[in-house]
């Protein structure tokens, strides 16, 4: 039986070695990734019952999301062009890792993060590299003014910038260079991705407060 902390690095390793076996792992890279990470979600939704109905709101909003952004929209394009299968169940592990560590965020980074994101966003603002971040810096912003957890807002917008900058490197996915529908310049990732988690986080717990009898663990981090 895993222990807890053995259970937060299978999660991590899981992302950042999955998307290397995507990137590198041939034809049987995906497919044999996707697997293990739903049989690695379906162990979260089975051993954390007092997060289960968040995890699966997660889900739920982060396939739709996914859906929208990337296959309706265009925001950004999968290496294949498809929406892979491993994509909605990543989206619940890097949450569940960000619910265990937002307790153990040092708080200078809790104080700082915010700063450093609003001078690096302006800066690519300015210099004229993303006009995308200013309007997510400003989601995060909302998040942290008015939402119930800011500690793990912050923890996700990290956790988020990590995997974004290490599966764009890896070429797992691309932002598109302009935004569909407007033509505003964008990095490749814009650096205020991670404000899209903590509307999921927001979305999920609201959707779990609307089911009667239902308050989910960890609502307050």
């Amino acid at each position: 039986m895993l222990t807890h902390q053995s259970l937060i690095a299978v999660a991590a390793l899981t992302i950042a070695l999955g998307l290397l076996a995507d990137r590198f792992g041939g034809a049987w890279g995906q497919p044999l990734v996707a697997v293990w990470a739903w049989a690695l979600c379906g162990w979260l939704l089975y051993r954390h019952a007092g997060l289960r109905s968040r995890l699966v709101a997660c889900l739920v909003i982060a396939t739709a999301g996914e859906v929208v952004l990337s296959l309706a929209w265009g925001l950004y394009d999968y290496r294949l062009g498809n929406l892979p299968l491993f994509v909605p169940p990543g989206h619940v592990l890097l949450y569940w890792l960000g619910l265990q560590l937002a307790d153990r965020l040092p708080g200078h980074l809790l104080v700082l993060t915010p700063w450093l994101a609003l001078i690096a966003v302006t800066a690519l603002a300015l210099a004229r590299l993303d006009w995308l971040g200013p309007p997510l810096l400003l989601l995060f912003f909302v998040c942290l003014r008015k939402g119930p957890a800011p500690r793990l807002y912050v923890t996700m917008f990290l956790l988020s910038l990590a995997m974004e900058l290490w599966g764009t490197w890896l070429g797992n996915w691309t932002w598109r260079t302009s935004l569909p529908g407007l033509g505003w310049p964008v990095c490749n990732p814009p650096l205020a991705a991670g404000a899209f988690y903590c509307v999921l986080d927001v979305l999920s717990e609201v959707l779990c407060r609307r089911r009667p009898g239902v308050r989910p663990e960890g609502s307050r981090v």
